[in-house]
């Protein structure tokens, strides 16, 4: 159970239900609101546990925060674990590892860059499957990473994904690893961009609850033996040339598609993660 002092829970919310969990609201008499996390016989213990621990430090970490943001906080993390459990409760396949680790690494250069906690945070939309990774003013952020040390392959998921028409200006950030034994995993990267959300709590815990919109839980840290190194980071604006398939230039009749592109065979002009910004109108010159 999980008391909030003077916060108010409207009648109409409707509290967590799911994948053997659910919040049920208390009753009683001292002002206070207090929830309920229970796991039902469906639900397994192991993971009733982390959620539990994961929720208590979420709060522990939030302490500092009114206790209308505690609640709400609470409220969104536990819906984020029914969404992880309902995916499937398994650890990201090798090209998902990859993709999260691109994210990760645009995200902390975007922090690098001096973008407040918040806006960057809130403007990562990967993990809830947005059409591009960020979502910065006007424009976006399209991440592409790989391992391949041939080319610089790029799987393109719609014919929205790189259309500037939709968004703009729009650039595509490729992260190209290097596996190195020296190097980073997932699980040290995660722990590294935490480290440095630690001072911004509300920040922190929307972190922590896309982390597990897209699939990562701290329990599989064990399975992410991969380590790398970051060989490049290249930004292009998508405009003009820009090798892509949108809605306004395939065959009528043609609604969906899936493609790749190689980035190498790109000649546009590369741009640091900072010009970007700029021309995002996120940074001043």
């Amino acid at each position: 159970m999980a008391g909030f002092d003077q916060a108010l829970l409207p009648a109409s919310e409707k509290l967590p239900d799911g994948q053997g969990f659910f919040v049920e609201r208390v009753p009683m008499d001292d002002g206070w609101t207090w929830l309920a996390m229970t796991r039902s016989e469906s639900g397994q213990f192991d993971l009733f546990v982390a959620m539990v621990c994961d929720v208590v430090g979420l709060l522990d970490a939030a302490n500092q925060t009114d206790r209308q943001t505690q609640m709400r906080l609470f409220i969104e993390r536990v819906r984020a674990w029914q969404e992880f459990m309902r995916k499937g409760v398994t650890a990201l396949g090798p090209e998902r590892e990859v993709g999260l680790i691109g994210e990760l690494t645009v995200l902390n250069g975007l922090l690098d860059e001096g973008l407040g906690y918040s806006t960057a945070i809130d403007a990562w939309k990967g993990p809830l499957d947005g059409e591009q990774d960020f979502e910065l003013g006007m424009g976006a952020v399209e991440v592409k990473a790989t391992v391949s040390q041939t080319g610089f392959p790029a799987r393109v998921g719609s014919l929205q994904q790189l259309d500037d028409h939709i968004r703009q200006p729009l650039f595509l950030a490729g992260v190209k690893l290097r596996l190195n034994s020296e190097g980073f995993n997932l699980p040290s990267l995660v722990a590294q961009t935490r480290e440095r959300l630690r001072e911004a709590p509300v920040a922190a815990a929307k972190f922590d609850r896309l982390l597990l919109d897209a699939g990562h839980y701290d329990g599989h840290a064990s399975q992410y033996s991969r380590r790398f190194e970051l060989a490049e980071l290249r930004v292009r604006e998508v405009t003009g040339n820009f090798p892509r398939l949108t809605v306004g230039n395939v065959p009528a009749g043609v609604t969906a598609a899936s493609y790749s592109i190689d980035l190498d065979r790109n000649n546009d002009t590369r741009l640091s993660l900072e010009q970007a910004l700029m021309k995002l109108g996120m940074k001043s010159k």
